[in-house]
């Protein structure tokens, strides 16, 4: 059976914006580690999601490394580098009863991986409002 957690997992691996459309409920909420309010909606959250496989899923370097997952609510944390910095991170996630995410919740650590997300996703979003 295909899970949202295992339809989750071959968005990232295949970094899949069409695959989003049909994961997120249209009134999803996600949370970033470097805005300080939530941002409500499929469209917003598309793109936070989008920006976060480019700067998080260096090939060689992202990796999760264990999940929980418990009816409808997952946490899964991962590893990844960027600019030299290790970033260690988890994704918590909820759905409702159709598979659909409905909330979407990005926890970093250290202060160290913060700053490097918070710069290198202002390059990325900056560069998909300009088209690339």
């Amino acid at each position: 059976m295909d899970t949202v957690i295992d339809r989750w997992h071959a968005i990232v691996r295949t970094q899949d914006a069409a695959g989003l459309d049909t994961l997120l409920a249209d009134d999803v909420v996600f949370h970033s580690p470097v805005v300080h309010t939530p941002q409500t909606g499929k469209k917003i959250t598309r793109l936070y999601l989008m920006a976060a496989m480019k700067v998080l899923n260096e090939p060689g370097h992202f990796v999760y490394l264990r999940e929980v997952v418990q009816n409808n609510h997952a946490v899964l944390e991962f590893q990844t580098e960027i600019d030299g910095v290790t970033v260690n991170g988890v994704d918590m996630i909820e759905w409702n009863d159709t598979g659909q995410i409905t909330d979407f919740k990005v926890m970093v650590r250290p202060l160290k991986a913060v700053n490097a997300i918070h710069a290198a996703m202002g390059r990325m979003l900056e560069a998909f409002k300009a088209g690339h």
